[in-house]
């Protein structure tokens, strides 16, 4: 009697297959590291207009000083014109009016380096001393540098005009220079700033070892103060450099005029009968008003990248 027939089944391999072919593949969820940042268009797109909103005035401010008075009306905005006159330009705003350009100039730089770095210094001192040490009143302190942060440089302006007509400073270098040491933001920043960067332990060692409160501030707080002195530094010299309506209503002698000013009564010719019409200097001149600020931001952007206690600790 034979035996029936046995049915040989598949290997395991083939189920296996099987079984891969008809199971429907799940996406994994792509996960996002730190050094792989997750991609949005919508961000992108956003800070392409901003982009455009920044570079788009400078690029017509250079175009435009590269052309003549007769160029500035016969060609594009955002297109250079037949002839080439940058250079022409720049020789004329220096030598213009006998040369009263570079004395605006000198001036913008006296009032950025006694204004500015006046304040800078202030605001780290007061900074400082309100971080890191107590005293009555200092929740009153806080409370008038916040308010005064909040308060416009304009709505102090004709105050601060009918002060200084009183003690007879007004038409000076003074009127506009003694303004501009103070700066609420900057104190504000600086004590901010001296709170996180200014290890307690730091100052308790140095103490320890003998040194007096000046030698500890200049040789162990000022260096960890480096990046924020920078970025206040910063924002005061934008400030007095851009300065306008103080010394607007602060001085009447053209010869203590800063840049600002200047050129606003350059470009204020134009509406006056019989004056001169150069608004081809008055771009060239803006160019280069702003070729030092350029120069600023990108020789001190590095110490904005330091670390607030780098090296100050040794392992």
């Amino acid at each position: 009697m034979s035996s029936p027939a046995t049915t040989a089944s598949p290997p395991a391999s083939v189920h296996a297959a099987d079984a891969t072919k008809e199971a429907p593949r799940l996406r994994t969820p792509r996960r996002n590291t730190p050094g792989r940042p997750r991609r949005s268009v919508l961000l992108t797109v956003l800070t392409g207009l901003v982009l455009l909103y920044a570079v788009v005035p400078l690029v017509w401010l250079v175009i435009s000083a590269t052309k003549t008075q007769e160029g500035l009306a016969e060609s594009s905005g955002l297109w250079f014109g037949d002839d080439f006159a940058l250079w022409d330009n720049i020789s004329q705003t220096f030598t213009y009016n006998d040369g009263i350009f570079f004395r605006w100039l000198l001036n913008t730089l006296l009032y950025v380096v006694l204004g500015a770095g006046g304040a800078t210094f202030l605001a780290i001192l007061g900074g400082y001393a309100l971080a890191k040490f107590d005293f009555p009143g200092k929740r009153a302190v806080f409370a008038v540098v916040v308010g005064a942060v909040a308060v416009p440089g304009t709505a102090l302006a004709v105050p601060t005009f009918l002060m200084f007509s009183k003690m007879g400073l007004t038409d000076s270098p003074w009127a506009v220079i003694i303004p501009s040491l103070v700066s609420p933001f900057g104190l504000y920043l600086m004590w901010v700033f001296a709170t996180e960067a200014i290890p307690v332990e730091l100052l308790e060692a140095a103490r320890i070892d003998g040194a007096g409160e000046a030698r500890t501030f200049f040789q162990v707080a000022l260096p960890l103060l480096a990046p924020g002195i920078v970025t206040v530094l910063l924002f005061t010299t934008v400030a007095t450099w851009n300065n306008y309506f103080l010394p607007l209503i602060m001085l009447k002698d053209p010869d203590w005029y800063p840049l600002t000013l200047g050129l606003s009564s350059w470009n204020s010719q134009a509406e006056t009968i019989g004056g001169d019409v150069i608004f081809n200097l008055v771009i060239t001149g803006s160019l280069l008003t702003i070729v030092p600020l350029i120069a600023a931001f990108l020789l001190l952007q590095k110490y904005w990248q330091s670390g607030l206690a780098a090296g100050s600790v040794k392992e």
